[in-house]
């Protein structure tokens, strides 16, 4: 078997969507998705460099492909490369579970568990929602600081409107519902400590980016301040740069985001290591269908899993465009029993979905200067 042929399609529905179709010879075609939302054309410029060095090769190879691009051309692969290899990385996967006729979970050893726990986003009155949420069947929930409608965000006062969000939460959900809450890198390490041990009585199930990651050592700080379990690495593009959070322990779980750190095959081996330090996973899950079905196959295969995000359940986000086998059930996701992935694309509904550039929100604090979002 060999590649002939690699085609992105940009999309937009809820948000942004970069997909890869890989084609061989033989009629067996791989799926892949991109990370990295809002920077798809600099990904897709990757791709189309990547694009020569892979026509013509056996898609069986993956590790040597992996290695291939991301060392190919000398400079070591950041975010945006790291991004271009995960939706090539897991196509070729796909492609690899079609040939033998089985689903990706039977390649990394078999499936561990029978089931895999999701949470979902809260919107608008956390409150409502998540009353709402638990009355659809979710056992985890998830929310972040909020903002005012000028962009301008406080985080004093945030991180104050957050603990009372706890001690509401709790109580309206009670103690079997899981609680996460990802401070999206808004906060420093002063208000992020602050926050942390306010909450501890409310059993978080972790607290996520309390701080930026472009300093991993800046998270002993608040590693040695609370109790309450620390999620941190989605914006990481490969092992390389879990390697300070995992190897002093300063996280309890580690966020990966298969789309943008490499694919399943750089992601399964930060499972691993993640393993030896007693590290859980809990996916970074916030776009397409492709991903979904990608993070799927990693949780049911790898013994420390925690929980995987979804945004949007299977048939929630362009059911025209990509179809599959993946069923969502009383808050878990089910394995598919497809090969490959488990999702297929309809190449001519992707024009359902015109793409256009959509940059994410840009916030600022009081004084105007810039802050993450």
């Amino acid at each position: 078997m060999k590649i002939t042929d690699i085609t992105v399609f940009l999309a937009k529905e809820w948000r942004t969507f970069l997909f890869v179709v890989i084609d061989t010879d033989e009629g067996v075609y791989g799926l892949g998705e991109a990370g990295l939302t809002g920077r798809e054309l600099a990904v897709k410029g990757a791709i189309e460099h990547f694009k020569p060095l892979l026509i013509g090769e056996d898609p069986a190879g993956i590790e040597h492909i992996w290695q291939r691009l991301f060392r190919g051309g000398f400079y070591p692969g950041g975010p945006i490369l790291s991004s271009a290899i995960a939706a090539i990385d897991i196509a070729l996967w796909d492609i690899k579970g079609k040939a033998l006729g089985v689903p990706l979970y039977q390649l990394f050893g078999g499936r561990v568990r029978d089931r895999v726990m999701t949470y979902t986003h809260l919107h608008g009155d956390v409150i409502e929602a998540a009353e709402a949420a638990v009355a659809e069947g979710w056992k985890c929930l998830r929310w972040e600081p909020g903002y005012g409608a000028d962009g301008v965000i406080v985080p004093r006062n945030s991180v104050d409107c957050s603990i009372d969000e706890w001690r509401r939460l709790r109580g309206a959900v009670g103690d079997d519902i899981e609680l996460c809450y990802d401070a999206h890198t808004k906060l420093d390490v002063t208000e992020a400590i602050r926050l942390c041990r306010a909450i501890e009585d409310y059993r978080p199930f972790f607290v996520e980016d309390p701080i930026r990651s472009e300093n991993p050592l800046s998270y002993r700080r608040v590693r040695d301040k609370t109790a309450v379990p620390l999620a941190a690495g989605e914006q990481y593009g490969s092992k390389w740069d879990f390697r300070e959070l995992i190897e002093n322990e300063w996280i309890d779980m580690a966020r990966i985001d298969v789309c943008i750190a490499g694919g399943l095959t750089e992601s399964r081996k930060i499972a691993s290591w993640c393993e030896t330090h007693l590290i859980d996973i809990a996916v970074h899950n916030p776009i397409g269908p492709v991903a979904t079905a990608a993070c799927l196959h990693l949780n049911l295969s790898i013994s420390n899993f925690a929980v995987q995000e979804l945004p949007r359940r299977p048939g929630e986000c362009m059911p025209d465009a990509i179809t599959g086998d993946l069923v969502w059930e009383d808050g878990y996701l089910l394995p598919p029993t497809a090969p490959g992935l488990g999702v297929e694309i309809d190449r001519a509904a992707i024009e359902n979905y015109p793409f256009e550039i959509t940059e994410l929100p840009h916030i600022r604090r009081a004084d105007g200067s810039f802050t993450n979002w």
